[in-house]
């Protein structure tokens, strides 16, 4: 499922943590290929675009799946490929399928941002705060930053809310991580108040947030 990342300072990730710079988001999903994916990341983008934020995009799968035919015929690629393959592809499969369910104009928008996709457990850029929504993407974000030598001792901050696989769902949670993302932005001391702002965002949406704290 997919993720939201903040990630401050210039577009290399290096910078250091303050959290009134410009800042970088990016999209995570674990290439499960599930329709909420798409929609969650087409929305984020669209909202974090028009509040002027750069967006990166990960996955934590394996491989890169996307939605095909049916439930259980998804397209499978692995993360060498690049979206203009990918989109030249599902051209040839079917452009009125995929052109329908948004995955040619989302592909299209990718590859002009960058060559291929990125997975998120090779990527060692540092961030401050990591985005989910699904648990077991969570799981594999948490297990994957615990398992890393600890070089800096600079917290990360994990925060889960799951997002229900439906069209309507997806788009209202895409919102809802794009307001919290641009809240945290906005706090003087993210460390003292995120667990505060989370307790407010779950009272405001009826949702439950997970939390945890990992450091690199």
């Amino acid at each position: 499922m997919c993720s939201c990342l903040y990630e401050p300072g210039p577009e290399d990730g290096n910078s250091d943590t303050g959290l009134e710079r410009a800042s970088e988001f990016g999209n995570v999903c674990g290439s499960s290929g599930q329709r909420r994916d798409v929609t969650v990341t087409l929305s984020l983008l669209l909202s974090f675009s028009k509040r002027g934020f750069s967006v990166r995009s990960f996955g934590t799968g394996t491989h890169v799946k996307l939605p095909g035919p049916a439930p259980d015929k998804p397209n499978v690629y692995d993360f060498k490929t690049t979206y203009d393959q990918m989109y030249n592809d599902l051209l040839r499969k079917d452009k009125e399928l995929y052109t329908q369910n948004g995955i040619l104009h989302m592909l299209d928008r990718n590859k002009r941002i960058k060559p291929r996709p990125e997975r998120f457990q090779n990527c060692k850029d540092l961030f401050d705060l990591i985005l989910t929504c699904e648990e077991r993407v969570y799981d594999q974000v948490v297990e994957d930053l615990n398992s890393r030598e600890q070089e800096t001792c600079q917290p990360v901050h994990v925060v889960n809310v799951d997002i229900q696989d439906n069209h309507e769902e997806a788009t209202l949670g895409a919102f809802l991580i794009c307001e919290l993302c641009q809240c945290i932005q906005h706090t003087e001391d993210m460390e003292n108040e995120i667990d505060e702002l989370l307790q407010e965002f779950e009272e405001k949406s009826g949702r439950t947030f997970l939390h945890t704290v990992c450091f690199y």
